[in-house]
């Protein structure tokens, strides 16, 4: 696989169109880091790391009803052709309903958070 936080979003996507209540990944911690922002913002129910061989992240995912939380989210960044913006230039999602979620030197956090500490970086994925 070339792009694992690809298919991890991949795999979001096709739990929520098929209505399931939990999502397995393979562990990595960038995986991990972004699923934390998904459910800081209320997009995701929880977050959990289980144990074993091979560690594996279960995501619980959100409804409104039978509407998945997440209307869209995608790959903006990808191993071909990164994307990268200073902080005056990092997108603002569906005129700030959305997030966009960053990996800069300190961390990865959402485009909000890295604008306030004026760090630009790597556009992620944005989520809406």
């Amino acid at each position: 696989m070339t792009d694992p936080i690809a298919d991890m979003l991949t795999r979001i996507r096709n739990a929520q169109q098929s209505r399931k209540k939990r999502v397995l990944v393979p562990f990595s911690k960038v995986k991990l880091a972004v699923a934390e922002i998904l459910k800081n913002q209320g997009y995701v129910e929880a977050v959990s790391v289980e144990e074993g061989m091979p560690k594996t992240l279960a995501i619980d995912l959100k409804y409104h009803g039978t509407t998945p939380a997440i209307s869209s989210i995608t790959r903006e960044s990808t191993p071909g052709h990164r994307v990268y913006k200073k902080a005056t230039d990092l997108p603002k999602v569906l005129n700030g309903f959305g997030i966009a979620i960053v990996s800069t030197s300190q961390g990865i956090m959402t485009g909000k958070e890295a604008q306030a500490k004026g760090v630009g970086g790597e556009v992620l994925c944005l989520v809406y």
